[in-house]
């Protein structure tokens, strides 16, 4: 995977701030409400796999400590504009990024990033549920052993956790069986936990509830909205009637990887200023 950035050197968030104040109307998605101290910020970003090319140009802020829903037709790049976020595309030999992605100010992509540093305060969780062939207490502190966090603080850690991930009351006194026992809905929440075990400030979801009944769906939604008040979330969905229940800001890619616009979860489903974006709420498309 290669990054080939328009700048070649990490921009200071002043000059962020003033690019992106003077950015011309063309180069962002309609809507785009500004976001003072945005935690995420992409500037003209494009990302290709081989020849293909899956987004064109993404302009977004990312505010913190709120829901940020991605929705579109499937293919139309929103999972791998998530994907960029933490570096997952690095992981794809034929990837390729151009543009920038900001964290805190900071180019995620400049020479100096640890692609592991960065995902350990850049958390995610997958479509399908994957915990580890371990015990329940393994999964969760798999990532805080890694950090090399000491055998007392990891039980507390864990513990902690597990409760901010609705599981704990469900699993207490079964620590030690193994988390591939748990059902669907659980297993994902026991991920969810080993995602913000390490203290994560964002973190990213694909999907998380497409594989779950709708009982667990229900019970992943209030998760979200909990975790919104400690952490930056941007969850990939595919349900529209999810993005309008749980974000709080929306952004709606349309086929060929263009984000078409971002707003207010509200404004988005209610009073969209795109036409496409109204035709694909209302169902005529996607």
């Amino acid at each position: 995977m290669t990054a080939n950035r328009r700048d070649s050197q990490s921009v200071p968030t002043a000059e962020i701030d003033e690019r992106g104040s003077t950015a011309a109307a063309d180069d962002r998605p309609l809507g785009s409400p500004r976001v003072s101290n945005p935690v995420i910020e992409s500037r003209d970003l494009d990302v290709f796999y081989g020849d293909t090319q899956a987004l064109h140009g993404i302009e977004m802020e990312i505010p913190e400590q709120q829901v940020t829903a991605l929705i579109g037709p499937s293919g139309c790049g929103k999972s791998t504009f998530l994907r960029s976020i933490n570096r997952m595309n690095d992981l794809i030999d034929v990837a390729r990024v151009d543009g920038d992605l900001y964290f805190h100010g900071k180019n995620v992509y400049d020479d100096d990033v640890d692609p592991v540093a960065l995902r350990r305060k850049i958390g995610m969780v997958f479509q399908k549920p994957n915990p580890f062939p371990k015990s329940i207490y393994d999964n969760v502190a798999y990532g805080l052993r890694v950090q090399g966090k000491d055998d007392g603080d990891v039980d507390e850690m864990v513990r902690t956790a597990l409760e901010q991930a609705a599981l704990l009351d469900e699993v207490d006194g079964q620590l030690e069986e193994s988390g591939l026992d748990l059902s669907g809905g659980q297993q994902q929440r026991l991920c969810i936990a080993r995602a913000i075990a390490p203290d994560p400030e964002v973190i990213l979801m694909d999907e998380p509830a497409s594989a779950l009944d709708p009982v667990a769906t229900s019970k992943i939604e209030d998760l979200i909205d909990d975790l919104a008040e400690d952490y930056t979330v941007v969850i990939v969905t595919h349900s529209m009637q999810q993005a309008a229940r749980i974000s709080d800001k929306t952004a709606v890619f349309l086929t060929g990887g263009h984000l078409v616009e971002f707003d207010d979860t509200e404004k988005i489903f209610e009073n969209p200023e795109s036409q496409q974006v109204e035709d694909y709420i209302t169902g005529k498309f996607g």
